[in-house]
């Protein structure tokens, strides 16, 4: 008899709400970025996955909505990358799935990383409106990481969707992290090697 689960859920790792509840809301973009390569740094050394994360706040106060660290590994799920997480959890406590109609001034996505094939399509639906990039693609794939056949204007298709970007901002920073992760021997987790 065919039995598949009725629910799929996923746990925030303990240290995260920790973590999140010493932010400090702040209108200055590098402190955001700074938070979240922290926490992609964090997420390495506490074991609960790999050396991604990615928050959404609001734009303009910097208030913290969500924090989504990698767990592909720790909850055997593919799409459980930081920005989906992040985004899964916004939605949630915002009770929305489009998290452009849940607030005026919008809502921005940091992350360590430039986001992925699928965590790219992930921000077309969520419905913010400014991504924040640290390392680059490049960055990643350099250690290792298969980011999916992203497109070279990637910048400039989400812009055209109204959404703003930004790249490179404290990228050594993220890419330290990067290099970290490679150097303590990191499992790189890809479903296919090429």
């Amino acid at each position: 008899m065919f039995s598949q689960p009725d629910n799929i859920c996923f746990e925030i790792p303990d240290w995260v709400n920790e973590y999140c509840s010493n932010y400090q809301a702040s209108p200055e973009l590098n402190k955001r970025v700074a938070f979240v390569i922290t926490a992609s740094r964090m997420n390495v050394e506490e074991g609960s996955g790999g050396p991604f994360a990615a928050a959404i706040f609001e734009k303009g106060t910097g208030e913290l909505v969500s924090l989504g660290v990698n767990l592909v590994e720790a909850q055997r799920s593919s799409m459980l990358h930081a920005e989906m997480v992040a985004i899964a959890v916004a939605q949630a406590r915002l009770a929305t799935y489009d998290l452009g109609s849940a607030s005026a001034a919008g809502y921005e996505l940091v992350t360590s990383t430039e986001p992925c094939t699928m965590c790219l399509g992930g921000v077309l639906w969520s419905g913010v409106n400014k991504v924040v990039a640290a390392a680059r693609d490049e960055d990643a794939r350099a250690i290792g990481f298969d980011e999916g056949p992203k497109p070279d204007d990637w910048i400039k298709s989400l812009n055209d969707r109204g959404i703003e970007v930004l790249d490179d901002v404290e990228r050594d920073s993220a890419r330290s992290v990067l290099q970290m992760y490679k150097e303590s021997k990191g499992h790189i987790y890809n479903s296919r090697k090429r």
